[in-house]
């Protein structure tokens, strides 16, 4: 019976979106209105809302003509952000049954994963790493209202050395296993950043050093020259694509953030000196320092091989020391989950482990909204509750700035005007 529920409530919320059935005018009625750029809330707020954008802020009802929402019992912010998602993904949570399903599966494990994300708050991801431009398909069928999902930043195939991270060698050579995004070389990179554009990616997404969930890579090892790197980021940037780079290890962190990339993925290994060339550079760093607890508590019972749970024991504890150093230095962080190594609608817990490790709750906020936002250069339509905003909405019971974990149990999620929670 309840999945009979959920389906006929997915219908009509896909049904919905499907026309574009935007309310000509809405007022949300929010008893707090928090503004993340500086921890003040409002209280008692009408949030005027036409078609897909935020008209105005106001203690008085602008128009009670029009459809009312009744949150005056919650604390309204601006749709969270994750910056490191991989949604489309096989569902089974088994390490090795990819090899037994087809990645048709994983395509069709974006739809189940986009929708769980969306209704866990978070209304703008970044997915960074998907064969087959499989994420393009998923955010372009987000955008036309085809399937309800969170608005996506998407990379398509990530860049890697051969035999590297973000290649595909977990069988043996017979198997003539290879990543769609592998290139070696100045130019054969460029031309790689050149496919991923002509096939409509927003980022481009490259690995620089060694990772945890790869076979046979050493996790801080550089994997790129400078050279490749350089023609990386100027060919991404030429286009006007945004570039993240997966480093771990110290070196491939100073030469991705030498080549100008726009933000390091995981940055376990990061040292004072590495900490100063971020900010110098102003390069984002989105660290996913929860599924270390996910992976280490679940990982042999989903059939992780003990070389990579080792790797993960090896990285985990520097990664959220390296976290530390770079709050309290004033580095610019986002929030970046890896969603995916651990169940997609959880992203929200990193934010207290983010407090544990020494942000405020509204840093760690501000990394889910205005910083993420400032990444995308969506500054200007996302990250705020503010006039002139795309209407994102989230409400909770509790104030987030007294309990963090609030945010892992949303209750209400508004994208681009229309009400997919409540």
């Amino acid at each position: 019976m309840k999945t009979l529920i959920k389906a006929t409530i997915l219908a009509a919320v896909t049904s919905a979106s499907s026309m574009s059935a935007w309310a000509a005018e809405q007022v949300i009625k929010a008893g707090f209105v928090l503004d993340v750029t500086n921890g003040d809330i409002k209280k008692d707020q009408y949030i005027l809302i036409r078609d897909n954008k935020i008209l105005s802020i106001s203690k008085n009802n602008p128009a009670p003509s029009a459809e009312q929402i009744d949150l005056q019992h919650k604390y309204v912010l601006p749709g969270l952000m994750d910056m490191h998602t991989h949604v489309v993904r096989h569902l089974s949570k088994q390490f090795h049954d990819r090899y037994f399903q087809s990645p048709h599966r994983a395509t069709i494990g974006g739809v189940v994963n986009a929708e769980k994300t969306l209704m866990a708050g978070f209304t703008t991801i970044r997915n960074v790493g998907a064969a087959d431009y499989m994420d393009v398909a998923l955010r372009n069928a987000i955008n036309a209202n085809e399937i309800p999902g969170p608005r996506m930043a998407v990379s398509g195939p990530s860049l890697g050395i051969t035999g590297g991270h973000c290649d595909r060698n977990s069988l043996n050579h017979r198997f003539e296993e290879r990543g769609d995004g592998v290139s070696d070389g100045p130019w054969q990179v460029r031309q790689q950043v050149r496919k991923n554009v002509k096939y409509q990616v927003d980022v481009i997404k490259f690995c620089a050093t060694g990772g945890v969930f790869s076979k046979g890579t050493k996790v801080g090892q550089r994997q790129y020259t400078l050279e490749e790197m350089q023609a990386i980021v100027d060919e991404a940037h030429t286009h006007g694509r945004t570039v993240a780079a997966h480093a771990h290890g110290t070196e491939g962190i100073e030469f991705a953030i030498k080549a100008g990339v726009d933000s390091i993925e995981h940055a376990s290994y990061l040292t004072p000196q590495t900490i100063a060339l971020a900010k110098e550079y102003g390069t984002y760093l989105s660290m996913d320092i929860y599924n270390t607890e996910y992976t280490l508590s679940e990982g042999v019972k989903n059939g992780v091989p003990q070389e990579n749970i080792d790797k993960e024991k090896q990285v985990g504890t520097r990664q959220r020391e390296s976290f530390r150093n770079a709050v309290t230095a004033g580095a610019k962080i986002v929030l970046g989950t890896d969603a995916g190594i651990y169940p997609h609608g959880d992203n929200a817990k990193q934010l207290s482990r983010m407090t544990q490790f020494g942000m405020t709750e509204l840093q760690a906020i501000q990394a889910a909204t205005i910083n993420s936002a400032a990444l995308l250069k969506w500054s200007d339509k996302l990250g705020q509750v503010k006039a002139g905003m795309l209407a994102d909405l989230i409400a909770v019971d509790r104030n987030p700035l007294e309990d963090i974990t609030s945010l892992e149990n949303v209750s209400f999620v508004m994208k681009d005007g229309i009400i997919y929670k409540q």
